[in-house]
């Protein structure tokens, strides 16, 4: 027997690119979630603020609930029929997201013209509990086959670099396929009720552009399924006795195995979540509320809501394909950091230029987006760095990460909207500059506990306590009847 010797698992081009499009059809959803679910309630159904916050709480807390179980299932349970146990929970994923997800942005179909609001509310919770349960499950499973696919830190910080470059392609698409049904209904003058501001008259275009989207994010999903080879789970190899001969005893090292319970004594899997919490809380809000406060607080025409979010994401877009030379240069933590200070100054620009006109949030949209994209992609890479050879247990890390995220963004979420001035859909003289305040907060207050986490893993670097090295011991015999047997030396 030898001693077996770590070598980095490399994919092709063509397979990483398989694999990176496993989670477009989740961004899509995420982007329209994020982006419009406010809006749509707010502005084209009329939501009391208090009723839409609560329902994306409830979305965002079965999220959270739903990952790290999802993930402790996935470590400990098989393929079913022999797929791989990952693909296995990305396909059961994907059929809840795509059977729920059209129900949430469309108006109770069995209710009469004019459902009160709590009608809607009751008919919408289901399908957003599936959905976000569905999400969960395929986020979880595709995040885990990183450390899986892949061994060394600059392989995983390129597939994860590929993964964000197809997310933000799946954003482009949304808000690409948004700003051409905004344009197009734009187009229509025979109808007197289309105007630049939201209304009832926008449910047909949100209910085309979410089936549009999806049967994009299905065909993306097929391509992964087929294209993406799941790895079977290693297993220790035993010795036929047989046909063996006496040889003599055999040393080898491995680490150890951390099972979900151990990483909750680990430092470094609580630094890394909190900055996780932090990264995520930035991303997703200033993408909430960056309509909102495009609407409300700059007064621009709805068709800005698909504008400025497709500037941000090209700018992303473009940020993510310098991502592996800098990080191999500066460092995962350092690159972070410009990150940081890019969505920093997008905080200061909004807070300080009171008069912020159309012209000039394109530039600050440009640093939000490659500021977004930084710190996202480097904060994935420190979970997959965390994470390392222990992939056994690797789901549960990335729902417990997953967990931190949803619930935060869900009592931020909460917290905004019973802080906001007008309860109503209508916008009032007070709430005007409601939504530049929560930007700037957002944004600017957010970037401050990260820039402290980060501070924190600086000064202790990420590492793993309980991955010390054990020595085993293989004693080979021969003769019929008896196996050799393992004895452990340490721990």
């Amino acid at each position: 027997m030898e001693q077996s010797v770590s070598t980095d698992r490399s994919l092709p081009v063509h397979r990483r690119l398989c694999y990176a499009v496993g989670h477009f059809l989740n961004d899509i959803c995420a982007s329209l979630w994020l982006t419009y679910f406010l809006v749509y309630y707010h502005s084209v159904l009329s939501f009391d603020s208090t009723y839409a916050g609560v329902l994306l709480l409830i979305g965002q807390v079965a999220d959270g609930v739903s990952t790290p179980l999802i993930g402790y299932e996935s470590d400990k349970t098989s393929g079913f029929l022999g797929y791989g146990k990952r693909k296995t929970w990305h396909l059961l994923g994907t059929v809840c997201v795509l059977v729920s997800f059209p129900f949430i942005f469309n108006p109770c179909l069995a209710c009469n013209a004019s459902p009160p609001q709590w009608a809607q509310f009751i008919y919408s919770c289901p399908f957003i509990i599936i959905f976000q349960f569905g999400w969960a499950a395929t986020q979880i499973s595709h995040l885990s086959l990183i450390p899986e696919l892949v061994s060394s830190e600059s392989a995983k910080v390129e597939l994860t670099a590929y993964r964000y470059a197809c997310t933000v392609a799946a954003n482009i698409t949304v808000y690409a396929v948004a700003w051409l049904l905004f344009h197009l209904q734009a187009q229509d003058s025979l109808d007197p009720s289309i105007t630049d501001d939201l209304g009832q008259v926008d449910i047909p275009l949100f209910r085309t552009l979410v089936l549009i989207v999806l049967g994009i994010g299905a065909l993306f999903s097929l391509i992964f399924h087929v294209g993406t080879k799941e790895k079977a789970p290693r297993r220790q190899e035993e010795m036929s006795d047989s046909d063996s001969e006496v040889q003599p005893l055999v040393f080898c090292e491995s680490q150890s195995v951390l099972q979900w319970k151990h990483w909750l004594k680990e430092p470094s899997f609580y630094q890394v979540a909190f900055l996780y919490m932090c990264t995520r809380l930035i991303v997703n809000m200033s993408q909430t509320y960056i309509s909102l406060y495009l609407t409300n607080s700059l007064l621009l025409p709805k068709n800005y809501i698909a504008v400025i979010p497709l500037v941000m994401y090209v700018s992303g877009f473009v940020c993510s394909l310098a991502m592996k030379p800098i990080s191999k240069l500066i460092g995962i933590s350092m690159t972070y950091l410009v990150g940081l200070l890019l969505v920093v100054a997008f905080a200061s620009w909004v807070g300080l230029d009171v008069n912020m006109g159309a012209e000039r949030i394109y530039g600050a949209t440009v640093l939000l987006g490659a500021g977004s994209a930084t710190i996202l992609v480097m904060s994935l890479s420190m979970t997959a760095q965390v994470i390392g050879e222990q992939t056994q247990s690797g789901a549960f890390v990335y729902g417990s990460m997953s967990l931190t995220d949803k619930v935060a963004n869900g009592l931020a979420v909460m917290l905004i909207q019973s802080l906001r001035p007008c309860s109503t859909e209508a916008c009032c003289p007070s709430c005007v500059w409601f939504y530049r305040d929560v930007m700037v907060t957002v944004t600017g207050g957010v970037a401050a506990a990260a820039a402290v986490s980060l501070v924190t893993i600086l000064i202790w670097p990420i590492r793993i306590q309980l991955t010390s090295t054990r020595l085993l011991l293989y004693p080979l015999i021969s003769g019929k009847g008896r196996k050799g047997k393992e004895s452990v030396l340490g721990f």
